[in-house]
């Protein structure tokens, strides 16, 4: 195992300072936890909190996304674990500004069993909340069954959409209304070629031939829809997009959002010249692009890959995607 950190067992708090260290004038622990961040700036009384929280490995999910315009906090566990709800709960209680609070996270177990109960536990201290889990990833279950998909890297769209919506000063159902219509329009889709490694483990978690890729592969190695021979970015990026398009009704004239998300591995030369192909295909069923994303938004350490993230676009949640956001690992200047 070839990584630049000290021991294993302090990988994450060790990234946690280092977060802190960095961007102390966005974010801060909560109350010293290295397992809790919180915005560090002024906050509108009476604003809708937006919380967050999953395993870490995955910079700059989760935790990036703390700040202006954005989430207000999140909580964080062991790479590729769930923090406690325990951690929930106080987060949930240090973003409450009086008007409620909204859990957005991924469909995970632990995620979804721990967020349960932290949310019984704040409201014996009335404080309302709300919950809505990212279930963006085409590749893991049926459309038929889309209750059962995992979250990705379309949970970068939704907290855009819910920290603009929260700012505006959307009520809470308005604010968790607005969400689930934005995910109800973002689908995505991931290609892995090559595993990762964490750090407490110190092996590959999987296996992939040097010769093979895996469509659909999840962002902890979750079986995907097809190992096979490795192919060229073209190809790879038709497989992508016609399942992701067989998945949402796509018309002449509509507007999307597009996201290329390197997985940790991939140079963003790469990830450019599959966005030329995502371009080429969408000008082809005249669909408009409007503010693409192309960079790391949600990793898995350093797994070679990428994912590609579809965001059906309307004309609130364009405006709400346009609206300026300020935090340490994304910034949005109103194109």
């Amino acid at each position: 195992m070839k990584k630049i950190i000290n021991k294993p067992e302090n990988f994450v708090d060790e990234t946690m300072t280092g977060i802190l260290y960095a961007y102390g004038n966005k974010v801060t622990f909560l109350n010293g936890d290295k397992r809790i961040l919180i915005k560090n700036t002024e906050t509108k009384p009476g604003k809708v909190g937006i919380v967050t929280a999953g395993g870490s490995g995955h910079l700059p999910v989760f935790l990036g996304y703390v700040g202006e315009g954005m989430i207000d906090g999140c909580a964080i566990g062991n790479v590729f674990a769930s923090p406690s709800a325990t951690k929930m709960a106080d987060m949930i209680r240090a973003c409450d500004y009086g008007s409620g609070v909204l859990c957005l996270y991924g469909n995970y177990g632990g995620d979804n069993l721990n967020f349960e109960m932290a949310t019984e536990e704040v409201e014996f201290e009335d404080i309302k909340t709300t919950m809505v889990r990212v279930k963006d990833d085409v590749a893991s279950s049926s459309k038929e069954n889309a209750e059962k998909r995992r979250g990705v890297a379309g949970m970068v769209y939704a907290f855009k959409i819910a920290g603009a919506a929260a700012d505006n000063m959307m009520d809470l159902d308005g604010v968790t209304n607005v969400v689930k219509k934005a995910l109800d329009n973002i689908r995505t889709m991931g290609v892995a070629l090559t595993p990762c490694i964490v750090p407490e483990v110190g092996k590959p978690t999987f296996t992939i031939e040097d010769n093979q890729m895996e469509i659909g592969m999840g962002i902890h190695g979750e079986p995907g829809i097809e190992v096979g021979e490795l192919k060229t970015a073209d190809e790879i990026v038709d497989i992508m997009m016609e399942k992701i398009i067989g998945d949402i009704e796509l018309n002449e004239g509509d507007e999307v959002s597009i996201m290329i998300n390197g997985l940790g591995a991939t140079p963003l030369e790469e990830q450019l010249i599959c966005y030329k192909r995502v371009y080429e295909i969408l000008e082809g069923k005249g669909v408009k692009i409007f503010m693409p994303h192309i960079g790391e938004f949600a990793t898995s350490m350093e797994m070679s890959g990428l994912s590609i993230t579809l965001f059906k676009l309307d004309e609130e949640l364009k405006t709400l995607l346009r609206q300026p956001a300020t935090t340490p690992f994304y910034t949005n200047y109103n194109k």
